[in-house]
């Protein structure tokens, strides 16, 4: 008699592993199919439990699961714009960009669901998420510009830069990923450089900074 294959030992999850791998289902779900397209049961098929289970660690539903999915994608995306302080800006700029724009083609639909909104699932909270997403942005640009004390001209030209980019982003997956990411990439770099030499004629402080953005290049 042949001796059968070795069983592996089962398992049990802790709290925050079962946790994690609910939200993991989740996002994988929620990246490629709008949330009204995603149930529980869905999500409970996908993680290998039973449904009573997600309702267990999620009791509030698919509004509870898909704002918790939500803000771990939205740490995702505020580390983005985490970059290291170190070389000229633009390079650093397009770094960022690169693992935004690798952000965006990984979860298109779900991107898309998010930013363009109408989604029954979508609240007060759910926009106040993203909004925390633009804003980290913002500051990680200001930061990586050396400026502490923004004035409102480039405050406002910095998260209108951000929108054109998320806007560019929707546009880019409608047009079924076209250009090329790179090119994308280098082509936002560049609308940014084009959009504070235009506060430049206007702000005095932008300005200043676009005369030493091109002193590091």
């Amino acid at each position: 008699m042949t001796p059968s294959a070795a069983t592996p030992a089962y398992r049990r999850l802790s709290v925050e592993e079962r946790r994690t791998q609910l939200l993991n289902a989740a996002l994988t779900l929620f990246a490629h199919r709008t949330p009204e397209d995603v149930s529980l049961d869905d999500v409970a098929e996908a993680a290998g439990v039973s449904r009573p289970l997600v309702y267990r660690y999620f009791p509030g539903g698919k509004q509870q699961l898909y704002e918790a999915a939500l803000r771990s994608a939205a740490e995702e995306l505020r580390h983005c714009f985490d970059e290291p302080r170190d070389g000229p800006l633009l390079p650093r700029l397009a770094r960022a960009l690169d693992r935004y724009l690798t952000f965006v083609d990984e979860h298109d639909t779900g991107f898309s669901a998010l930013l363009q909104g109408g989604s029954v699932v979508e609240t007060s909270r759910t926009t106040a998420i993203v909004d925390g997403v633009r804003r980290a942005a913002a500051e990680h640009i200001l930061s990586h510009l050396d400026v502490t004390d923004p004035g409102r001209h480039l405050r406002m030209t910095v998260r209108m830069w951000i929108t054109a980019v998320e806007a560019a982003s929707l546009i880019w997956l409608d047009e079924g990923k076209q250009p090329p990411r790179d090119d994308l990439r280098d082509w936002l770099v560049e609308q940014f450089e084009a959009t504070l030499a235009v506060t430049a004629a206007r702000d005095p402080q932008t300005a200043a900074l676009a005369q030493r953005l091109t002193a590091d290049e």
